[in-house]
């Protein structure tokens, strides 16, 4: 029971951070582009990127705290059952791919959206509209390689 809150926390998190950066850029982005100046624009991803930022800090404490405790659970009952208890490679790849998001996600949070939050201060707007596109690209790797994530967890059958 244990095992499954914790896969089904580890699950929404991974899916709120995806699902948000999906959002953001297929969806938020595009229609702000479309249909706001660019000082609007710049202030309405800026407002958005803050709130989701801070929802992202948290989903990756719930990843990493849930994904921990479930191999720990696992490591556990294989040696009560007798058994070594092997990390699946899977595992594996998803440890080194959070690792990497988490790599990306603090250089645009520390970076980029800092570069992002000055120019709109000052109504810099070119400077901002840079920073946004810095920011875009990093979120399209981290895009890419959380929706790697969730495919091998799906895949993999061991997660």
């Amino acid at each position: 029971m244990l095992y499954a809150a914790l896969k089904a926390i580890h699950l929404l998190s991974v899916v709120a951070w995806v699902g948000g950066m999906f959002f953001m850029h297929v969806c938020l982005r595009p229609a702000a582009a479309a249909t706001l100046e660019p000082p609007a624009r710049l202030r309405l991803m800026h407002a958005t990127m803050k709130r989701f930022f801070d929802v992202v800090v948290g989903a990756i404490v719930l990843v990493l705290a849930s994904g921990a405790a479930m191999m720990a659970i696992a490591g556990v009952t294989a040696a009560r059952s007798g058994l070594k208890f092997n990390v699946p490679l899977d595992w594996y790849a998803m440890v080194v791919v959070f690792v990497v998001m988490v790599a990306v996600f603090v250089r645009v949070r520390l970076v980029l959206f800092r570069r992002l939050g000055r120019a709109v201060a000052a109504e810099a707007w070119p400077q901002g509209a840079a920073a946004l596109a810095g920011i875009r690209r990093e979120v399209m790797i981290n895009l890419v390689l959380g929706a790697f994530v969730v495919a091998l967890m799906r895949l993999g059958g061991t997660a």
